[in-house]
């Protein structure tokens, strides 16, 4: 018979190997619905795990998508390490890709290049504010980050839509529900010539850095995590759980909308309703997968890359739904949740002997 056993303390071994097994498992279960869905396993595993990375080119796409999933997942993981559950980043992201937008929208022929370093000021202005909401209704009356978050992610598609098929709509668009194409000045420059990649990369790597420091070598970065942890404790010492919580909400939501802007002015080159892809929420999976480590979420950002990237060759090339990469995403975060039980619990076997009544 098999138990589970409370571990005197956290297993450090586990900490590290259950995303790993968590991914292993995601795996298999995704060879055995390849089978049920009539298709071969090895050609579905290559679609997902191979063909993103056969090429430069294919490099250069994960990049393009591992970058904002990379920067909101560092803003996620500074608040969930401060114990505040922001689940509303994608609505972050949706206004700061807004709020970039319009900046872009003013931009001419004439326009200097400096418009870009306006547009990322405004994505992360706009992604601050959007946050700064959430942030003020939990300080001043004590509202649940997690339902006022979700709830504004609504709130913002729906401020999006307004726009695009409203005042910013593109009057030589055909009717399209879309603005303008932005001036090419307004586009975030690139790393190298033939490639979408961005210097976006560059910012969101930058950001791993930082982040690094601040949480693991700043005083600062201790006091933000115990203010949230254990607010008794930080006013002890002298910490404010109310700082903590403004700190952590507005670095989320400030790095959510420079990923917005930076996807407004990069790949896509206009807003359009479709601006919201999931990222938010997929970035929530990528923080927890990756530890809430910086480091480790730049590998889980990768993996969940390859997962959006998989899913698209998948429909191409093998004829199954888009919403695969869903099915993927869920997976990777039950079996992840399954999986980190190991961390602060055993598995025992137990035999019982029974005695028979004569």
């Amino acid at each position: 018979m098999l138990k589970l056993e409370a571990r005197p303390q956290a297993s450090k071994f586990w900490s590290y190997g259950s995303p790993l097994l968590a991914l292993l498992i995601t795996v298999i279960i995704g060879v055995i619905l390849f089978v049920a869905l009539g298709k071969d396993p090895v050609k579905g595993l290559q679609v997902f795990f191979w063909e993103p990375i056969r090429s430069p080119y294919a490099l250069g796409e994960l990049m393009v998508k591992a970058t904002p999933l990379l920067l909101i997942a560092l803003g996620l993981a500074v608040c969930f390490r401060t114990n505040v559950w922001n689940i509303g980043a994608e609505g972050q992201y949706v206004i700061g890709a807004v709020a970039a937008g319009g900046v872009a929208l003013l931009a001419d022929k004439s326009t200097g290049s400096w418009i870009v370093i306006a547009i990322m000021g405004a994505g992360v202005l706009g992604g601050m504010a959007w946050a700064a909401i959430t942030a003020f209704l939990r300080d001043r009356f004590n509202a649940n980050e997690i339902l006022v978050s979700l709830m504004l992610v609504y709130v913002a598609i729906y401020v999006l839509s307004y726009l695009v098929f409203g005042p910013w709509k593109d009057p030589a668009g055909y009717n399209f529900p879309q603005t303008k194409t932005f001036e090419a000045v307004t586009q975030i420059p690139r790393l190298m010539h033939g490639s979408r990649v961005s210097i976006g990369l560059l910012i969101a790597l930058g950001g791993v850095a930082a982040l690094w420091v601040f949480l693991f070598r700043t005083r600062a970065g201790f006091a933000q995590q115990v203010g949230g942890l254990a607010p008794a404790a930080a006013r002890y010492a002298g910490f404010s759980s109310r700082q903590a919580l403004w700190t952590a909400l507005l670095i989320s939501g400030g790095a959510a909308g420079l990923a917005g802007a930076l996807e407004v002015a990069g790949p896509v080159g206009q807003l359009t309703p479709y601006i919201p892809v999931g990222y938010g929420f997929a970035a929530i999976i990528v923080a927890f997968v990756g530890r809430l480590h910086p480091v480790g979420i730049v590998f889980s950002s990768i993996l969940m890359s390859m997962f959006y990237i998989g899913g698209e060759l998948a429909q191409s090339r093998l004829g199954l739904p888009k919403s695969l990469t869903d099915v993927f995403q869920g997976l990777l975060l039950f079996t992840l949740l399954g999986c980190d039980t190991l961390i602060a619990y055993r598995i025992k076997t137990t035999w019982s002997n029974k005695e028979g009544v004569k």
